[in-house]
């Protein structure tokens, strides 16, 4: 059993605050999600969550203009500088405070951070190895409260500020003698967003009320003139000077002071200062309180601006002229963030409220992604049996299936009318069971994205936990009737109510194996109901605790139960008899709320594992639950193998052991305090005599915890639903060195010389003892394709296991798709009766290959099906052009000889599209 298991992704939630991003090549949208950073490949539809993650909540990113790096700042001002190449932290640095807007010049030389009420520059770290990379180049004062925006000129001369005081304040790169700074009014509310026009000095602004102010300026950027120096440096430049002609200094001086052949007084020469002028004001359509405007982006090149509100419109206008282009509702929540891709096709839009983000094509008006996670806590989740989908139940009511290649949501069921406290496949994989409080156990099909069966009880009850047995029986668990329900599939009707419990129903899990039901309830037993003996209890397990989870090992012969007193039990459910417990209370960890009046190791006392998970291969056993921590344990020698951190987000609640003293003042703790309970940017509902906000509304911290663990089939990743998110933790084979019988002479070069001499079997034992997975692929490539067959009737069926294993990872990965099939159809023919005696050894690594040639056979069918549609479309065109051809011939065998030809060709065009 391999314990290197890495965080790998994030699924389940897309956007939650801060600023969005376009790279340079404007195909991927990177987002900020908690603590964490997903970067959304527009063009290959995929999702990737950085392997990196800060104290806190991400409040503002920052790109620099090559994407080669990128600046990540959290609400308390700690910043990570990321290389987004080797996806890697190369410095930490701290701004001492909240930092609200970060942005890199043109050039990448600087980039300007904007800091409570001033904005400082830094110059931006090089592609070399550096002492320092953030480097205080200068500091910026001048408006009165918190800024909010920064944009730059194009040459990197000029950046302007806006601030909540309601003005704009524009500062020179460099010290320029025509331009220190300018402050510009014209406001009545918070400035929101500020921008340049292209390649000039000119501003847009635009304040929180609407407003939109068009500012002109009398100077271009190339008039801009520097500072002449003072003290030591005019001395060290008056030398330089005095090497140079005489003669051609006095002539560029005339030439300076001289305009059509008038000599400019010394007086017009110092009040030759940069001056704006408002040239227009232009008012965006208001509706009320609701419609506040919350962000903004623009496009230089093609004049485009991209304006959000509160109550979820956004508008598209043509600068100069404020020319409307289009106008629409996206969300019933406020838009906290927008950004415009390079070619300004795409727009990205991301609501904090709904945890939504969009990316719409603005000139075909259609979604290039349209994502949106639970935005309340995810309870339940489930693999495929194949491993390829995972589905989420949430309680928001919602269940949603995500493709765990592309970590995109495809479908998303919203017919329960409260919380899913449970979800899980059938034995099909294509039909997805969900229980809810509403009162309903709903079957859905994803096959036509439907709910085809609801089943319901005779007296409205809640369900807790819901099980299936090979698609055939549904059994839902009630938690205030104390009952379990047991309906049929295929006709949707109530097949019999099972009572005997005299508590809740936690948990229900059928045996794998065979038809046998395990219920875990609070009554502190597990009942075994045999469902071919009319559903009679079989046994009871007496337990020293209330149940919370039960679950079967994969091969049937083993039953797990976590108790409310920090356990995990584990029985022989044949004979009725305790093999082993773990006592897990140390392991837990559970951390302080702030508002706890008692410490953490008290605390500990309430709190358990609430769910658990057996690995794909039985030895070992997944826990998790009202902590930061899933613990991984291994049964038989029942120790502690390894604990996973789930988060070390701050921003949740829980998260330290101990509190800090300097929260602690003599009226109490300030986290009773809500100290922005009044800033909510005029967006809340009213209250009379309330100027601006809810003053009734409070914010809360979520407590971090773990609500449901689910191991893939395949045996290389696991899945945990959280307060975080829905995270994705895999093997990390990237860096291992992990050989198998190695000797002193197997070496690379001992390996290449034997496939030289064509013993491609000795070859390939060699390279797998080795354990190369380079030069394992080189060792089977090299196989001609018609001596498979024979190499693979000679391979020892211990590195037959190991073949196989290969071939499922390297099917994800290699263009040799017909090659690598035709050495698993081999494998599998020759070794199949072998393979099977030890089935339940080989199962992860059998559903593993399958989830890979699955992958893709869904590409290959839906290419087959675009080249079918091809030709048949050719030959119509062809017929009603009046071109004889052989139609009858053609006709008679249509689908015969076009799935042959579809067939050839699919195999080049892919091999094109790889």
């Amino acid at each position: 059993m391999k314990f290197n298991y890495r965080f790998s992704n994030l699924l389940g939630t897309v956007y939650r605050c801060g600023n969005l991003n376009f790279t340079p090549d404007g195909n991927s949208v990177i987002s900020p999600v908690g603590n964490r950073v997903t970067i959304f490949d527009l063009k290959n539809n995929k999702s990737e969550t950085l392997p990196l993650a800060t104290k806190y909540n991400i409040k503002c990113v920052g790109l620099s203009p090559d994407g080669c790096f990128a600046i990540i700042i959290d609400e308390e001002g700690a910043a990570l500088l990321v290389s987004l190449v080797c996806k890697s932290v190369l410095h930490h640095f701290h701004f001492n405070g909240s930092v609200h807007c970060v942005s890199f010049s043109p050039d990448g030389r600087r980039f300007v951070v904007a800091k409570d009420n001033l904005a400082q520059m830094y110059y931006a770290p090089g592609k070399k190895r550096e002492f320092n990379a953030f480097v205080l180049d200068k500091t910026y004062f001048g408006p009165y409260d918190e800024t909010t925006f920064v944009d730059w000129t194009d040459d990197s001369k000029c950046f302007v500020i806006g601030s909540k005081d309601m003005t704009t304040w524009v500062f020179g790169a460099e010290r320029w003698d025509n331009l220190i700074y300018y402050s510009l009014g014209g406001h009545k509310d918070a400035i929101v967003a500020c921008f340049f026009e292209a390649a000039s000095l000119d501003l847009y602004t635009l304040s929180q009320d609407g407003a939109l102010c068009v500012w002109q300026c009398d100077t271009e950027l190339d008039d801009l003139k520097l500072k002449a120096p003072k003290g030591w440096q005019a001395d060290v430049l008056q030398k330089d000077k005095e090497e140079e002609d005489n003669d051609d200094d006095e002539d560029i001086e005339k030439e300076n002071n001289t305009i059509h052949g008038k000599t400019i007084p010394d007086d017009e020469k110092k009040n030759d200062k940069v001056r704006y002028s408002l040239v227009a004001k232009y008012f965006f359509n208001k509706e009320g309180d609701f419609n506040n405007l919350t962000s903004a982006a623009y496009h230089k090149k093609i004049h485009l601006l991209v304006t959000g509100f509160a109550s979820g419109i956004f508008h598209l206008h043509e600068l100069p002229e404020f020319n409307l282009i289009h106008s629409l509702s996206i969300s019933d929540q406020k838009i906290a963030s927008i950004s415009i891709n390079s070619t300004g096709d795409w727009i990205a839009f991301g609501c904090p409220g709904l945890g939504q983000l969009l990316v719409w094509e603005w000139q075909s008006e259609s979604y290039v992604l349209k994502q949106q996670g639970h935005f309340n806590s995810m309870v339940s989740l489930a693999y495929s049996p194949d491993g390829q989908y995972i589905v989420t139940g949430g309680i928001d009511g919602k269940v949603k299936v995500w493709n765990t290649l592309s970590g995109f949501c495809f479908v998303t069921f919203t017919e329960h009318t409260s919380g899913v406290t449970a979800v899980t496949f059938t034995s099909t994989g294509y039909v997805i069971v969900s229980a809810s409080l509403d009162g309903t156990v709903r079957a859905f099909d994803l096959h036509r994205y439907r709910n085809f069966r609801t089943f319901t009880s005779p007296r409205p009850t809640q369900f807790s936990c819901v099980a299936v047995d090979c698609g055939e029986i549904v059994t839902a668990g009630s938690q205030d009737s104390f009952e379990i329900f047991i309906w049929s599939m295929q006709t949707g009707r109530l097949l019999d109510v099972l009572s005997g419990h005299e508590g809740p129903i936690s948990s229900l899990c059928f045996n794998p194996m065979k038809s046998i039901l395990a219920s875990a309830s609070w009554d502190k037993t597990v009942r075994l109901w045999d469902m071919f003996d009319s559903w009679r209890t079989k046994e009871t397990l007496n337990l020293t605790s209330d149940a919370l989870a039960v679950t079967f090992r994969p091969d049937g012969v083993e039953l797990a139960v976590a108790t409310l007193n920090s356990q995990i039990s584990f029985w022989d459910h044949e004979n009725a008899v305790q093999t082993g417990s773990i006592e897990c209370r140390h392991d837990l960890k559970v951390g302080r709320k702030e508002l706890d009046k008692i410490t953490a190791k008290h605390a500990a006392k309430g709190k358990s594992f609430t769910t658990l998970c057996y690995s794909a291969d039985g030895q070992c056993i997944l826990a998790g639950g009202m902590s930061k921590f899933v613990c991984i344990y291994h049964i038989k020698e029942q120790i502690l193998m390894k604990k996973f951190e789930i988060s070390c987000n701050y921003s949740l609640d829980a998260m330290e052991e101990f509190l800090d003293r300097r929260r602690i003042t003599e009226f109490g703790n300030l986290a009773l305090i809500d100290q922005d309970a009044g800033d909510e940017e005029g967006i809340a509902i009213s209250l009379p005599g309330v100027r601006k906000g809810d003053m009734s509304s409070r914010r809360f911290k979520p407590e971090i915890r773990v609500t449901s663990l689910h191991f893939s089939p395949t045996g290389r990743c696991w899945a945990a639903t959280t307060t975080e998110g829905l995270l994705i933790f895999s093997l990390d084979s990237g860096l291992v060195f992990d050989p198998f019988e190695l000797d002193i002479s197997i070496t690379p070069s001992s390996v290449r010389a034997t496939l030289r001499q064509k013993e491609f079997t000795k070859a390939i034992m060699m390279a797998f003892r080795l354990n190369e997975k380079k030069l394992i692929q080189e060792v089977l490539e090299s196989v001609p394709s018609h001596e498979i067959e024979v190499v693979a009737s000679s391979l020892p069926e211990l590195y037959v296991e190991k073949v196989l294993e290969f071939l499922a990872s390297a099917f994800e990965i290699s263009h040799h798709l017909e090659f690598y099939l035709i050495w698993s159809q081999r494998l599998l023919m020759l070794h199949g009766p072998k393979l099977k005696l030890r089935a339940g050894k080989l199962l992860a690594l059998i559903q593993f290959l399958q989830k890979s040639i699955q992958r893709h056979f869904d590409d290959v069918s839906k290419l087959c099906d675009w080249n079918r549609y091809n030709i048949k479309y050719a030959l119509g065109v062809s017929q009603q052009q009046g071109v004889k051809r052989p139609l009858e011939s053609l006709g008679s065998n249509e689908d015969s000889d076009l799935e042959t030809e579809s067939l050839q060709l699919m195999k080049e065009e892919k091999e094109m599209q790889i």
